[in-house]
């Protein structure tokens, strides 16, 4: 099947949607102002060495200085004899020295940015250790046959005077040896670069920024069934096919500018399909739908069989939504970028055959994922348990910020709820205070409420107290907000 990738770029933010069959699989967003730092390099400048706790301060450009601790020192470590303690850090670093150094932890709050000075290049299908010499295979390629052909794949490529090492990434299961071969030819060129920047290039300098995200579209993202890669900007085409030419040139027959009248991502209808992939609810064609909710502990997917009822029998009509649903499921994993231990709740299935089936089904949609998962079986209670790596913010984080109104609960308090805590406010503050006047201060429908259906109790509560309470609309409250002034 084909699959069609868009790229959006404006000043603030670059959006990539795939399409697979007029369908949007996987959204991806960076925004200009909070593109991270992970994965840079720069020629660091020790500003201090902190023997005490085996770390240093490294100064590399930025407002605060970042942090080396001696564990992340490949030096520390690659000294001869595996049960040697590591050298002590104030026998590797000194004040003012340069060093190499690799972002791999952002600055997070008042902390700087962590380091190492073990650099790895990420390719598409290989990871560059130009310091190692070994080649790792990752853990998602399980078979040992399979492994060991990559490895002697990966040898036979490299020239025998060759230092580097090399991690294979799952992308390489299916490479052909040309494809590796331009990949090792793409990281070896970069790190000569790099070493290059670091010998004439002063401390603090950047020496390679890691790629932005439309130029990882052309590394990671475009594959076989890949028919068309569209971008709506022309400068950034421009530099796309600069980049494509020396790195990525297979992918420039399906590189091209679109320069339609309508936006790109209105045309495939990606703009509503951002808007879907935000709401909890997930129709699916039959009837049936979906109810997704993200906490910070876990993710929960609800199947309901809604209006559908066209099966031969009961049974039936909950098999063919669970089927739906699966299929649904997987791409709403990719869609909204959800990770961590997700909870299926598919419609309860007494056939095990129906089990097995549906099972199957969840398992081979989720094959398309690139994202490394986990899926168990249904559970006592009939529950799929699922694990998902966090790879970065899922699109509703990125995207949304917690309501003000409701502080992230979902749901707010009723008029009438408010007003009967006004109400036991106002009776605590006649106990310590002895105003000329109560005010209410609160929003349009909380004060429409005293005036129409509680305007008798809280006349009774004026009577009691024996003050006057009057009322103030106060447009920019929310329905939970009130004040009571002491007047």
């Amino acid at each position: 099947m084909n699959e069609d990738i868009l790229i959006n770029i404006t000043p603030q933010e670059t959006r990539v949607a795939l399409i697979l069959q007029g369908s949007v699989q996987e959204l991806h967003i960076e925004r200009t102002l909070s593109r991270g730092m992970a994965g840079n390099i720069y020629l660091g400048k020790v500003a201090r060495v902190l023997p005490g706790m085996q770390s240093a301060f490294i100064d590399i450009g930025l407002e605060r200085a970042a942090f080396l601790h001696v564990a992340d020192i490949w030096e520390a470590r690659s000294h001869d004899g595996p049960a040697m303690p590591p050298l002590p850090i104030e026998k590797l670093l000194f004040d003012g020295m340069a060093v190499t150094v690799q972002v791999i932890k952002d600055p997070i709050g008042t902390k700087g940015a962590r380091l190492s000075t073990q650099i790895s290049i990420a390719g598409r299908m290989l990871v560059y250790l130009p310091q190692d010499s070994h080649i790792g295979i990752s853990q998602r390629i399980e078979n040992e046959q399979e492994r060991e052909a990559l490895r002697g794949k990966v040898q036979r490529l490299l020239p025998p005077e060759e230092k580097g090492g090399f991690i294979i990434r799952t992308m390489a299961e299916d490479a052909s040896e040309a494809d590796l071969q331009m990949d090792i030819d793409y990281l070896r060129k970069t790190w000569s670069t790099i070493s290059a920047s670091a010998k004439s290039k002063p401390p603090t300098s950047l020496l390679h920024q890691d790629l932005s995200l439309a130029q990882r579209v052309l590394r990671d993202f475009v594959g076989d069934n890949t028919a068309t890669i569209q971008v709506d900007s022309r400068e950034n085409f421009l530099m796309l096919q600069a980049f494509g030419t020396n790195y990525t040139p297979s992918v420039l027959t399906r590189l091209s500018h679109y320069t339609g009248e309508r936006p790109l991502f209105d045309l495939y209808g990606v703009e509503e399909e951002i808007q879907r992939a935000l709401g909890r609810r997930v129709d699916l064609k039959s009837g049936g739908y979906l109810i997704v909710d993200q906490t910070e502990a876990m993710t929960t997917i609800d199947v309901n069989t809604g209006s559908y009822v066209n099966g031969r029998n009961f049974d039936d009509t909950i098999f063919k939504t669970n089927l739906e649903a699966a299929q649904a499921i997987a791409r709403q994993l990719r869609l909204r970028n959800l990770g961590g231990i997700i909870i299926l709740d598919f419609i309860d299935m007494e056939n095990t055959e129906h089990r097995s089936a549906v099972l199957s089904e969840l398992h081979k949609a989720l094959a398309r994922d690139r994202t490394k998962m986990s899926v168990s079986g249904f559970s006592a209670l009939g529950l799929v348990e699922m694990t998902r790596k966090r790879t970065r913010e899922s699109l509703a984080r990125i995207l949304c910020e917690t309501c003000p109104a409701c502080s992230g609960r979902g749901q707010v308090k009723t008029a009438r709820t408010i007003c009967y805590e006004i109400l036991r406010e106002l009776l605590r503050e006649a106990k310590q205070f002895n105003p000329r006047e109560f005010r209410i201060l609160a929003s349009q429908l909380v004060v429409d409420m005293f005036l129409e259906e509680e305007s008798q109790h809280l006349a009774l509560l004026g009577d009691f107290i024996r003050k006057p309470i009057s009322l103030q609309v106060e447009s920019i409250y929310q329905q939970e907000q009130y004040d009571i002034i002491l007047m």
